[in-house]
């Protein structure tokens, strides 16, 4: 049986990818839409409109967010203590720690990383994890999404916090399952909000990450490289929609739900682990030292 699932969010991102993503799913159905703005609220994807976020809790399974992470984890708090299972946008939060008051509701949750639930990109990640053995890999994302030279916009998130917040799960996504837990970053910034991170890993294995939303449009580039004994491996390019991978992550979550887990490679821990290594980071820039991440599984 499909779960209802409930929508938080009303943006493109809802409605192309999150929304898209659970109709497209064979473990969930779109039960209602709610967001912070009624008038966007109204229009809702064919789903009912709620005028209250826990009014929609109420009446559903789980709840899929795609909200901002200032907003995000409040309200993934009250939908566990309902007992909803979570579907939840990356980065999961700000500041670290905050996965552990969802963690302590019980119920199944999801940190939606499009890599790791892209098909063609998951089978290579899954592939390159079991082989193991990696001396170091390198994540380089670099977007021409803003100009540096703007001042950022009210409420826009992305632009306040820059690449390493936004690309950085990304990278981080990546790098961990091959190379094992983050011990300890140092970062570096560049022009615009471009930012250079060096990763130690509990296996002794070192990463890299160049991540930016402010690069120029001819410097555009989405490659990861990973290099072991007898090998090297570029991760391959997602084919797939962003709505694809959101389906995917659905039908995991109803997996889980089914089967009673609460554990998975991407679950609520996974998304606070990636926050907590974000934060070295940040402390990183403002220290201009190597920062030991704590409370890493």
């Amino acid at each position: 049986m499909a779960l209802q699932f409930g929508l938080v969010g009303t943006g493109a991102w809802a409605r192309d990818t999150h929304g898209a993503g659970v109709r497209a799913s064979t473990g969930g159905t779109l039960a209602g839409v709610w967001g912070r703005s009624p008038a966007r609220t109204a229009d809702a994807q064919g789903a009912p409109a709620y005028d209250s976020f826990d009014a929609l809790v109420a009446d559903v399974d789980a709840v899929v967010f795609a909200v901002p992470p200032t907003v995000q984890p409040d309200l993934a708090e009250r939908a566990a203590r309902a007992g909803r299972h979570l579907l939840l946008k990356k980065p999961v939060a700000l500041d670290p720690g905050r996965a552990a008051r969802v963690r302590a509701s019980d119920v199944a949750s999801l940190t939606f990383l499009t890599c790791r639930f892209r098909p063609e990109q998951r089978v290579w990640i899954d592939a390159a994890e079991r082989t193991g053995g990696w001396h170091t890999a390198s994540a380089v994302w670099l977007v021409a999404l803003y100009d540096p030279r703007e001042r950022p916009a009210p409420g826009d998130w992305r632009r306040s916090e820059g690449a390493l917040w936004d690309i950085g799960p990304h990278a981080l996504s990546i790098l961990s399952p091959l190379l094992g837990p983050v011990e300890r970053v140092t970062a570096l910034a560049g022009r615009g909000d471009t930012v250079h991170l060096t990763t130690r890993h509990a296996t002794g294995a070192t990463g890299t990450a160049a991540l930016s939303l402010t690069v120029p449009p001819t410097a555009r580039q989405v490659v990861t490289t990973t290099v072991g004994e007898e090998s090297v491996h570029t991760l391959l390019r997602g084919f797939t929609t962003a709505s694809v991978a959101a389906a995917e992550a659905v039908d995991a979550l109803a997996t889980m739900v089914t089967d009673g887990r609460r554990d998975h490679p991407c679950d609520v821990d996974f998304g606070d682990e990636i926050v907590r290594v974000l934060d070295a980071a940040r402390r990183s820039l403002a220290e201009g030292r190597t920062i030991q991440v704590a409370g890493v599984r």
